[in-house]
């Protein structure tokens, strides 16, 4: 069973075994439509699209929610069903973003009690750099049935998160790029800064130059240097919308230290209301 990480190597030797379910990822903010398109143009073989917006996210609540809100459990698990996901599959998820935003979906099925999920490492851009085979029709998987085992200790509500920020016995790790943390550049949310109390840990510093996660001894360097000490259970990622904030969990996970939890609403849904407050860097 795979749970973190997948080889190309690895998936190749298993493309077509029926309890595999290979699920394609990608997407861009810049153009909602740009990963389905791609996916048309090309993917794995076997592989169904999964859009971030429309299958991996909830509506979103204006004032309320935070960009990319969890979808109800229930709803899920009828897209999981709908891909021919069952409690006996190996799931593989993959992006051409090194994991950002497939990691997403790792920790989704995680959240519903799917532990057999992995990311292909290096995604889309390794499998085309190694001429792996590639299709373009449009996969009509057959229905499956799953049971979901919801895993809530691993979800972490605003509420929560306000209560834990300051207390020492938590870490709340912020995985986006540090100017985006420090206050100094914000692209994409109207309020620039971080939760005050967090420490930045960018997921990009998970991978290596060439779009791999790092070896898991690598990984585990640099979390307990950034974790002191703290129990994996009081450590809480969070990022822009609760989508990257995955691929640091990942890299906890591969790295041998456990299950973090997630912030979902994340820094979206914190700036919500002007009344919290806001931390910056000089």
């Amino acid at each position: 069973m795979h749970t973190t990480l997948i080889s190309v190597d690895e998936l190749t030797r298993n493309l077509g075994k029926p309890r595999w379910v290979i699920i394609d990822c990608r997407f861009s903010l810049k153009d909602t439509e740009l990963g389905r398109q791609a996916y048309r143009d090309g993917h794995i073989p076997g592989a169904v699209y999964a859009h971030l917006d429309e299958d991996l996210s909830g509506p979103i609540l204006p004032g309320i929610t935070g960009r990319h809100p969890l979808p109800a459990p229930a709803e899920f698990v009828t897209k999981l069903e709908a891909w021919g996901v069952s409690n006996s599959s190996q799931v593989v998820v993959y992006d051409d973003l090194s994991g950002a935003i497939a990691s997403r979906l790792w920790w989704m099925l995680n959240w519903v009690g799917h532990s057999a999920v992995a990311i292909l490492d290096g995604g889309w851009s390794r499998w085309q750099a190694m001429k792996k085979p590639v299709a373009t029709e449009s996969v009509r998987p057959t229905a499956s049935s799953f049971t979901p085992h919801l895993r809530q200790e691993l979800f972490v509500s605003l509420e929560e998160t306000e209560t834990i920020r300051q207390n020492p016995r938590f870490r709340l790790v912020d995985a986006r790029e540090a100017v985006r943390f420090e206050g100094k550049e914000e692209p994409i949310d109207r309020v620039a800064g971080h939760i005050p109390g967090a420490v930045s840990v960018p997921f990009a510093g998970n991978l290596s130059p060439d779009g791999t996660f790092l070896s898991p001894q690598q990984l585990r360097k640099r979390y307990e240097q950034i974790l002191g000490g703290t129990p994996i259970e009081n450590v809480v990622c969070y990022c822009g919308s609760g989508v990257t904030a995955a691929h640091d969990l990942v890299a906890l996970a591969h790295a041998g230290l456990g299950l973090a939890r997630l912030y979902a609403g994340s820094w979206s849904e914190w700036i919500n209301d002007p009344a919290r407050p806001v931390g910056r860097m000089p």
